[in-house]
């Protein structure tokens, strides 16, 4: 039995008549581009992990899709009415959520869910529907291998982690590491595949592979085999709830080596709680907080003026994700979830605060990667 669909939503648009996302005429309009013009908004659902393991990710996910609906809907022309609803970071209602959202005259397009667990679940769901997704945060291998719906934004792990390897080699010499991850996750199971090819491909020798959950927040035993291998590297896969207890037990216990974490450490969180046993943490990472693009740096600003901080990765892909599917929808200024699946791949070269972003024959995004070390409590590029 799927869980009850329990929401979270957070309409975003100036009326909230009309429209339907299996194809109501309503959704059509006159233009294209910036010309673009729709009588109704145009809705979007989400599904988000804002309680349970994810919960942080989520949040930060939100924040990013708020802003951007904000945005888009002040420029006028194209409005979105976007509703936010709670996985729970647990497949089965992830589930519900893709149900509820597709059902009868549901979303044009679902944004989420946050994991890649939650993805490769529920997106069947929204294939069968035809309504188009787009992952904005799950980096596994075959997230869009699952249908020609489903696209994403987030670069996977496949794509960042061997660079960065290849950089912690490069920095501190690297001859050897010893590799931990959750082997009860897709998304950290993944990353540690991608460590594994990407250390053996570096002639990076692996002392160790130690395996914990993700429920688990004592890593002392774990970490003091870690220490007796007398590696040169720590390397995990593992979500922000693990690494930050992981870190700091790290160091507690004298292991002073580089830690390389994955995607899951890409969050500010690392720091706040964490501390100094953050500092020298190596991530890499598919958005560089310092960019000076354009797209970048009034993101930044308009973040830190709504929210009151700084936005991390996941808020960065979220608020790209929707200014995309904006792009798609005024490729033919049609709301349409057809229209908008054939929007999405034809993204080529555009502009976001991820940098130049194109969605490949694959449906996978491509953009450059980053490389970044906690320094002095911040994440900055690794050199």
């Amino acid at each position: 039995m799927f869980l009850a669909a329990t929401a979270v939503t957070v309409t975003l648009a100036a009326c909230s008549s009309g429209g339907t996302g299996d194809g109501g005429g309503s959704l059509v309009g006159e233009g294209t581009g910036a010309d673009c013009t729709i009588g109704s908004p145009v809705p979007v659902g989400a599904a988000l992990s804002l309680t349970g393991a994810a919960a942080s990710y989520g949040e930060s996910q939100r924040q990013g899709l708020e802003l951007a609906a904000e945005q888009l809907n002040a420029r006028g022309g194209v409005e979105y009415e976007l509703t936010v609803e709670d996985d729970q970071t647990d497949p089965r209602q992830g589930i519900a959520v893709f149900e509820q959202l597709t059902a009868d005259d549901g979303v044009s397009v679902i944004i989420g869910p946050t994991l890649s667990n939650g993805g490769f679940q529920a997106q069947p769901i929204a294939q069968e529907e035809g309504v188009p997704v787009l992952a904005i945060s799950n980096t596994a291998d075959g997230i869009t291998e699952q249908g020609d719906y489903i696209f994403r934004d987030s670069l996977t792990e496949a794509q960042v982690i061997p660079q960065t390897v290849a950089k912690a080699k490069e920095v501190y010499g690297a001859q050897s590491a010893v590799v931990m991850y959750s082997n009860d996750d897709a998304f950290t199971e993944a990353g540690y595949e991608v460590f594994a090819q990407a250390l053996d491909a570096e002639g990076i020798e692996v002392a160790e592979t130690l395996e914990f959950s993700t429920a688990d927040t004592d890593f002392r035993a774990l970490l003091t085999e870690a220490k007796a291998a007398d590696a040169d590297l720590l390397v995990v896969s593992g979500l922000i709830e693990a690494a930050i207890p992981l870190v700091t037990q790290a160091r507690e216990l004298g292991i002073d080596v580089p830690i390389v974490g994955g995607n899951g450490f890409n969050n500010p969180q690392l720091m706040a709680d964490a501390g100094d046993a953050a500092e020298g943490v190596v991530v890499g990472a598919a958005w560089n907080s310092a960019s000076d693009n354009p797209e970048n740096t009034a993101f930044l600003a308009d973040f830190e003026e709504k929210h009151g901080s700084q936005p991390d990765q996941f808020a960065a892909q979220a608020f790209a994700g929707l200014m995309l599917i904006d792009t798609a929808v005024r490729a033919s200024c049609s709301g349409e979830r057809d229209a908008i699946k054939d929007g999405l791949g034809t993204i080529d070269g555009v502009p976001s605060v991820l940098g130049e972003l194109t969605i490949n024959d694959a449906r996978d995004a491509e953009h450059e990667a980053v490389v970044q070390i906690v320094e002095d409590g911040t994440f900055t590029v690794l050199d």
